[in-house]
């Protein structure tokens, strides 16, 4: 089964592209993310309440990078175990199967909250901001990851559990 690995590290590479991209924009507050997550913070206010839509618009965007930080660091460590196997200064590590099913969840998740506020919301799926659109970009990106997510954890998992059942 040569194809499952190659499919995996494809998968892990957009995903791991998209989420890295995008954290210098969640993390220093960029206009357009401040944009996004006031947007969706104003919305969350009328259903939540004031106290969660102000977290949301002025935290959101941490708590979300943060999340697709780690989720990628999840998703890129089994290359970090094989070097450090290679290294010798590693013996054992979870395996790729094992670690590419846990990320792909996580990004699946993710995204699928992602692709949620953009088609509740007044967000949309198209964002403009200052008269610029994104063309749907984002919702794009959004949906293929919840998508290749979550086929990248039932294969990784069904693969990972045909090991340990054999």
């Amino acid at each position: 089964m040569r194809i499952l690995p190659i499919f995996s590290w494809i998968v892990v590479l957009w995903t791991a592209k998209v989420f890295l991209l995008s954290l210098p924009y969640k993390f220093t507050l960029h206009p357009d993310t401040q944009h996004i997550f006031g947007m969706i913070g104003e919305w969350m206010k009328g259903i939540l309440g004031d106290s969660i839509g102000s977290w949301f618009a002025n935290y959101g965007s941490y708590a979300v990078g943060g999340v697709e930080l780690v989720t990628s660091l999840i998703l890129l460590s089994p290359a970090a175990f094989w070097l450090l196997k290679k290294m010798n200064l590693l013996q054992s590590a979870p395996s790729r199967s094992v670690m590419h099913a846990i990320g792909g969840l996580a990004a699946s998740g993710v995204m699928v909250g992602a692709a949620f506020f953009h088609l509740a919301t007044p967000l949309g799926i198209e964002v403009i901001h200052e008269g610029k659109s994104d063309g749907g970009s984002l919702f794009y990106a959004a949906v293929s990851i919840a998508i290749l997510g979550f086929v990248l954890f039932i294969a990784n998992y069904r693969a990972y559990k045909s090991t340990v059942t054999q």
